[in-house]
């Protein structure tokens, strides 16, 4: 069975920092990239960054960038979202998706993990 599966989330405070992971199981991890998605209450999900193959950080929201990092646990089959200098604005559910390679459409993505909530309070 493929699962993806998102841990983390919690509530922190504007300024801080969570790390999320994402463990994967199922399938090939090398075959895959990762990509983070949010979705704040009554907005639509939006990638956030993709990890490539080659490691690049791909980011699809400038607001992140230089805050949030992606890493890759090959042993563990596990990528990580270290997020950094958090914001209010921040504040949404957080899934980790995977598919062939890097994009920022959602329906393109062949799976998907259920989600970590994160509260970023000011």
């Amino acid at each position: 069975e493929v699962q993806l599966v998102e841990s983390g989330g919690g509530l922190v405070q504007a300024g801080g920092s969570l790390r999320l992971s994402c463990a994967a199981s199922g399938f090939t991890f090398d075959d895959y990239v990762i990509t983070w998605f949010r979705q704040a209450p009554g907005k639509e999900r939006e990638g956030v960054l993709c990890r490539s193959f080659s490691g690049l950080n791909i980011y699809y929201l400038d607001s992140v960038k230089g805050r949030f990092t992606a890493s890759k646990d090959n042993a563990k089959n596990t990528v990580y979202l270290q997020m950094n200098s958090l914001k209010s604005e921040d504040t949404a559910v957080y899934y980790c998706a995977a598919k062939c390679s890097c994009s920022a459409y959602a329906p393109s993505y062949d799976y998907w993990g259920q989600g970590t909530q994160v509260t970023v309070s000011s």
